[in-house]
């Protein structure tokens, strides 16, 4: 694929991206999706970051190249918005929901990924890394990012209970 298409690729799922994510955060209650989003642009920048710097990811084509060796448009925009996504889509459900639900939003994107790692220079995968890593990787970030959630909606819910 060539760079041009790569980039346009990038530019039009970031675009849409930006389009969708003030219609996820902007659901109520509103402060649990603005701490899902936060939780997943640090985790998921955290992340990314550890696993460039191992050197078990690459990313040839990205904005701002030579200032970052992250993915901007995946840890700020793309995957918080599936985090968001998936944390409405679970928000009353049980775990066994969880678990199903977490299945349907994980195996597309690591679908999309394995494509994007073999038929373009959007990503590398380097040192055994492949699609079961990133499977595993993205499942128990968005379990631990429900976790967070959920732990903030228990102490919220004693607070209020109190006063």
């Amino acid at each position: 694929m060539e760079r041009g298409i790569e980039r346009s690729f990038l530019l039009i799922t970031t675009f849409i991206g930006v389009v969708l994510l003030p219609f996820a955060i902007g659901k109520r209650p509103l402060k649990d999706w603005i701490i899902v989003y936060l939780v997943s642009c640090i985790g998921n920048s955290f992340a990314d970051r550890l696993l460039v710097s191992k050197g078990y990811l690459k990313y040839k084509v990205r904005p701002f190249r030579k200032k970052l060796s992250i993915h901007l448009p995946f840890d700020y925009i793309l995957y918080p918005l599936f985090l968001l996504y998936f944390n409405q889509w679970t928000l009353n459900s049980k775990p066994s929901a969880i678990i199903l639900k977490l299945f349907a939003m994980t195996i597309p994107q690591v679908i999309i990924e394995t494509i994007a790692a073999k038929k373009t220079d959007l990503i590398t995968w380097k040192k055994g890394w492949g699609w079961q890593q990133s499977f595993v990787s993205l499942a128990i970030k968005f379990l631990m990012c429900r976790t967070i959630i959920a732990c903030i909606r228990i102490l919220n819910k004693k607070e209020n209970s109190i006063t």
